[in-house]
């Protein structure tokens, strides 16, 4: 069984954590989203990638809900003793390390694929751990600034930024994935989508981590032309965001809040789009997406467990895959 999973972070982990519980046995592939990764301290910092590691490899702080379990906080004091910018994103002493090992290799020449391959190595996570691209693509976001009497002035923060020091606040115009055009799919990527036997979207933030995946020149085509059957997981249930801020991010795209919206978003590969089925939670049945086997299901992921046995399953079964 070959699964492959376009995921962001912290949802996109615990999806992956029913995926690989559902199915022990399964080659499973996580593509993940770089385009959140960002350089602090001079240090490159994958938050995505590093939200999928750590808690596969049960090193995830559950409490907290980010970041390494049982971490400490003194360098990142002694930054502020210093006054050193920026404040507002906390690294924490182990987390640092993560970044160190990533940011040495890096700079000595080997490619993002390369280097989380090896810091896999310590983790191991179950799963095959792919970033989106080895390029480096950022996103940003333009902010319209209202300004008394002057009109409107639009400037341009990074999604870090944007997200973390502002929780997602100021108005956004449009976000912007820098790099992007010139960015190819990391190796073993398209490959793995056209080998696998499902393909699923975890539910991730829908504009900032899987749209981002699939702004990747390749790998849209690669899904429409996957021979597998590619199954979405809503990340909306009734109206609102299952975690994150994704009401923020999808207006801004002119997408409605919503099962609905974000299936019409995605779009029915039989229509041009990229889905075979889309589940929703129970509280959206009803909800309708030609040319897609829509299916209501419970998608609060309490634990693993449920997980496997409602969202993987119910997947798996629109793919025309069963389990032993």
């Amino acid at each position: 069984m070959r699964i492959v999973v376009l995921a962001g972070g912290i949802g996109g982990a615990r999806f992956l954590q029913g995926v690989r519980a559902w199915d022990q046995n399964a080659e499973i592939t996580a593509v993940v989203n770089t385009a959140d990764d960002v350089t602090l301290h001079g240090l490159r910092i994958c938050t995505d990638l590093d939200s999928v590691m750590y808690t596969l490899g049960g090193g995830h702080d559950e409490e907290r809900g980010w970041g390494r379990t049982g971490e400490t906080w003194a360098v990142k004091d002694e930054l502020a003793e210093y006054g050193a910018e920026p404040t507002w994103f906390g690294l924490g002493d182990k987390d640092i390390a993560t970044h160190l090992v990533r940011t040495r290799m890096l700079d000595a020449g080997y490619p993002l694929s390369a280097v989380t391959d090896a810091l896999c190595d310590r983790w191991k996570p179950g799963v095959r751990l792919l970033p989106m691209t080895d390029d480096r693509v950022e996103t940003h976001v333009v902010l319209a600034e209202e300004l008394e009497g002057a009109g409107v002035r639009r400037r341009a923060v990074h999604f870090q930024e944007w997200w973390v020091r502002y929780r997602a606040s100021l108005k956004a115009d449009r976000f912007v994935q820098v790099g992007i055009e010139d960015a190819k799919p990391a190796p073993g990527v398209l490959e793995a989508i056209a080998a696998a036997d499902l393909i699923l979207f975890a539910p991730s933030n829908p504009v900032v981590s899987i749209d981002t995946i699939l702004g990747v020149p390749g790998i849209r085509a690669g899904l429409a032309a996957a021979s597998a059957k590619v199954v979405g997981v809503s990340p909306i249930i009734g109206g609102a965001p299952v975690r994150g801020m994704a009401e923020k991010c999808l207006p801004v795209v002119g997408v409605e809040v919503s099962a609905s919206g974000v299936g019409a978003h995605y779009g029915a590969r039989a229509y041009g789009g990229l889905l075979d089925g889309w589940l929703v939670d129970e509280t959206d049945a009803g909800t309708v997406l030609f040319g897609a086997d829509v299916r209501a299901v419970p998608l609060w992921m309490t634990d693993p467990e449920t997980t496997a046995r409602t969202m993987v399953s119910e997947a798996a079964a629109i793919g025309g895959i069963g389990r032993e």
